[in-house]
């Protein structure tokens, strides 16, 4: 059977067998992105190395063999739960715009938009993050955790299927600059799969950072504090302001070295009887809390798994939540979102009174906040039919200690030139800034982006741990919601839950510049049924089909620790693996 020539999905919506198998483990278990990062990962493990090694291992790992997506000078926000204590805690691993940044930059020289190349980067935070966690959580050296990604830029790793294809799709952004050409371009085209694909500055760049750790006089923390400096103070930093400076960027060597990643307490939700720990305000973690809120206070899954009943509800608390993320949420330094309101049970159920059984929202329903002058023109607009979910990876550990780790590393590489001689695009998470002053995710100097990337943990009372997380931009959240729901509600397998059909809303301004809103626009993976698909279409959403496990609908790996027992699972969507034992 087909919808539009596209083949429906095996899984049924009570969770039939999986097309992979749950990777189980008494010891520990890494579920990631890309298959090596997950190698990487599980290197470290067998070294004795705790969960916190190793996913910075895999997250750097990530930043080599995806680096159209994921950049070692991006964003990383990190979650940590200490197996000892059981505190759980957040790396920000987002950096803010720089000082020579005015808050009226964009309005008043660019037309209102944030453009591709130097002027929408912000400080690089992921090189920080990874060696903050080291030295709160770790146990070991940033050389020993970078070795495997050292050796994947350095020899190579052979081109697989989906880098190739976002290679080649943004080919004529990467050839307009020629150090970015000369990296991702090799030959004067875009690499083909089967192809070796060597990144030998970033090699570099990883090994001069060992090697000033290796070098540095004192204990391990002192050596980690060297390997930081090499990026933040030394011959990285030197470059990076060198490039802008002849190039009209507005990062400096101030800028870097007074970057610090931010250590958080978390704020969490309970849903279906676990703690789900987000990230902060400046990211879209309390989005998916509130999701979460509503999803339990709303009782959606007696709906039944994927019925047009549940589908519609859930696509509405979608987009209440992020009318409140576009509204409220913004860097806490700056603005003052009013977050614990957004979570609490009192404004789920008012939240929920507004959804109507029988009828989709086709704007943006907002009630309070920030009010974007635009939206009232814009649900006429009728955009491309697919929109993109570009943008990060993820990484989720467990270890026989108890420890969990779950990030979220991100920064593309075809919008902002690679620096000559270090392999990295710094992190151009500027787009996801608004340039409206008034928004509460505004460009200012030292302000951070509102970023997508939100990796979560969920804990509960009887010891059960769950890190999962996704790449997918706006689909991120979603995709996340969907999946723990049908882990906890649906009592699906963990893979099971991963692979089951998902769906994807669109009707909310995208967080990437610029900002496109699409009203009432929702996409459905095939295996949800046509039936459904017509229901919902009557209800007013405007329905787009997607073929079965499309890497547009999020690629979420997750990883489910109990009794001793840990469960991972990696999402098909992409070259996901889980290993463990």
């Amino acid at each position: 059977m087909s919808i539009d020539g596209i083949s429906r999905h095996k899984t049924t919506a009570t969770g039939a067998e999986a097309g992979r198998p749950v990777i189980s483990g008494v010891n520990h278990m890494v579920s990631a992105g890309h298959y090596l990062a997950a190698t990487a990962a599980f290197e470290v493990l067998e070294a004795g190395g705790n969960a916190i090694d190793a996913g910075v291992a895999g997250g750097i790992a990530l930043s080599v063999v995806q680096s159209e997506l994921v950049n070692f000078a991006g964003v990383a926000p990190i979650i940590v739960r200490e197996g000892s204590s059981g505190t759980v805690k957040s790396i920000s691993g987002l950096g803010w715009w720089p000082r020579a940044m005015t808050p009226t930059l964009f309005r008043d020289h660019h037309g209102g938009e944030i453009p591709h190349g130097l002027l929408r980067t912000v400080v690089p935070a992921a090189p920080d993050a990874w060696i903050l966690a080291l030295r709160k959580y770790g146990t070991m050296s940033f050389g020993d955790v970078a070795g495997a990604a050292i050796r994947l830029a350095r020899q190579g790793f052979v081109m697989y299927p989906l880098m190739a294809e976002l290679i080649a799709t943004f080919e004529e952004e990467y050839s307009r600059w020629p150090s970015s050409a000369a990296v991702y371009l090799p030959g004067g085209r875009a690499p083909r799969v089967g192809e070796r694909f060597v990144q030998a500055d970033l090699a570099n760049t990883l090994q001069y950072m060992a090697d000033q750790e290796a070098a540095a006089s004192g204990d391990r923390d002192a050596g980690l504090v060297a390997a930081r400096d090499a990026f933040y103070r030394g011959d990285i930093a030197q470059a990076i302001d060198r490039f802008h400076a002849e190039n009209g960027g507005l990062l400096t060597l101030a800028d870097l070295a007074e970057y610090a990643s931010e250590i958080e307490d978390t704020p969490r939700v309970t849903f279906r009887g676990v703690d789900v720990h987000g990230c902060g305000a400046w990211s879209q973690g309390p989005s998916l809390l509130q999701i979460f809120r509503m999803l339990d206070s709303g009782d959606v899954a007696a709906y039944g798994h994927n019925t047009a009943d549940y589908l519609h509800t859930f696509v509405e608390i979608v987009k209440l939540a992020f009318a409140d993320r576009h509204a409220y949420l913004g860097d806490p330094r700056f603005v003052a979102p009013p977050v614990e309101r957004l979570l609490s049970e009192a404004y789920a159920r008012e939240r929920l009174a507004r959804i109507d059984p029988g009828r989709a929202f086709h704007g943006l329903p907002v009630e309070g906040g920030y009010v974007d002058p635009r939206l009232p023109a814009v649900p006429e607009r009728r955009l491309d039919p697919t929109p993109p979910s570009l943008d990060t990876s993820y990484i989720c550990v467990v270890d026989r200690w108890g420890n969990s780790f779950s990030a979220t590393p991100s920064d593309v590489s075809y919008d902002t030139p690679v620096i000559p001689g270090t392999g990295l695009s710094i992190s151009s998470r500027g787009s996801q800034s608004w340039a409206d002053p008034d928004h509460p995710s505004s460009v200012r100097p030292r302000k951070r982006p509102r970023l997508t990337p939100n990796p979560a943990l969920a804990v509960s009372q009887d010891g059960r741990v769950i890190p999962f997380g996704t790449p997918g931009g706006d689909v991120q959240a979603q995709a996340m919601a969907q999946v723990l729901m049908n882990l906890l509600a649906f009592q699906m397998s963990p893979q099971q839950a991963v692979e089951a059909p998902r769906f994807g809303s669109y009707s909310f301004p995208d967080s990437f510049e610029p900002h496109d809103f699409r009203p009432g626009r929702l996409h459905l993976e095939a295996g949800v049924g046509p039936e459904v698909g017509a229901e919902l279409l009557a209800r007013g959403h405007d329905v787009n089909w997607w073929p079965d496990l499309t890497w547009r609908a999020g690629s979420v790996c997750l990883i489910d620790s109990h009794d001793g027992v840990h469960a991972g699972a990696a999402d098909p969507r992409r070259p996901c693996y889980a290993i463990g034992w």
